[in-house]
């Protein structure tokens, strides 16, 4: 993903629904354990968005020096509110292009790898980059056959917003099934833990489900229809109309069902 192709990002929208969205990261790291530089561990957060997981590792390890890292200035101004300088900060750098520069004792990353087609072919430069004994540890959506994504890739490749859509925001091939994460991780030497939850999100409000894909899926359609508002309405109307049938709400609010596939790698130590 080039740069003019990345989605233009909304802090405030993306955490509307920030208790949902943070869950997944406290499951990730009741899996991590202990890091070998405790008390004082070297940490990186790729994808860090708003901060606000980043900021959960330095309630986990308070004497850590951690950094997040993000392509997102919208995200990382936001961020900025959650640094505790010196030993929380965050920098502008992409996970695609990213070079640890010394060596880490957690690399971790939280529903943002789906962006990055080919991200394992990364693994062997951030495990080579973590001190013996560390971890890699990351979570990505596995929900991508939801009807809230194949509508929404239905609609798009239909004939009024295939010439303006094509190929915008398709991320299915960039993840990989569980057992595929587990054995390009136990190739390069890791003791591995991958697993999968199905969460039944409980979503509240009008258009619910809609409300949840303005803070992620449909970012690459509202960013590239930007210039346009009457067909950026227009599109986000179609898009409604079909998950109000996939996802009607019952008397408990709507049902959202979000698959999401989780990693633990320690390197071994010497």
């Amino acid at each position: 993903m080039t740069a003019s192709d990345r989605p233009a990002w909304d802090p405030q929208q993306y955490l509307r629904h920030a208790d949902h969205r943070t869950r997944p990261f406290h499951d990730l790291l009741a899996r991590v354990g202990d890091l070998p530089g405790r008390p004082a561990p070297r940490i990186a957060d790729l994808g860090c968005g708003a901060g606000n997981v980043t900021a959960l590792l330095a309630d986990r390890w308070p004497r850590a020096r951690i950094t997040g890292y993000d392509t997102s200035r919208e995200m990382l101004a936001e961020a900025a509110a959650r640094a505790r300088p010196p030993l929380l900060d965050f920098a502008e750098a992409d996970a695609v292009t990213w070079e640890p520069t010394e060596p880490y004792d957690l690399i971790v990353s939280t529903s943002a790898l789906q962006w990055i087609p080919g991200h394992a072919d990364r693994f062997p430069r951030w495990i080579d980059a973590l001190a013996p004994g560390g971890v890699l540890a990351f979570q990505v959506p596995g929900n991508f056959a939801a009807p809230s994504h194949t509508l929404l890739a239905g609609l798009r490749a239909s004939d009024r917003w295939r010439p303006l859509l094509h190929g915008v925001g398709d991320r299915t091939a960039a993840v990989l099934e569980p057992a595929d994460y587990l054995t390009r991780l136990r190739d390069l030497g890791c003791a591995t833990d991958v697993w999968e939850t199905t969460y039944l999100q409980t979503l509240h409000g009008d258009d619910a489900v809609l409300d949840w894909v303005k803070g992620t899926a449909l970012r690459p359609v509202l960013t590239a229809l930007a210039d346009d508002p009457e067909a950026r309405e227009a599109f986000v109307a179609a898009y409604r109309d079909l998950l109000r049938e996939a996802y009607p709400p019952g008397p408990h609010g709507t049902v959202f069902p979000f698959r999401r596939i989780f990693a633990v790698a320690r390197k071994d130590r010497p």
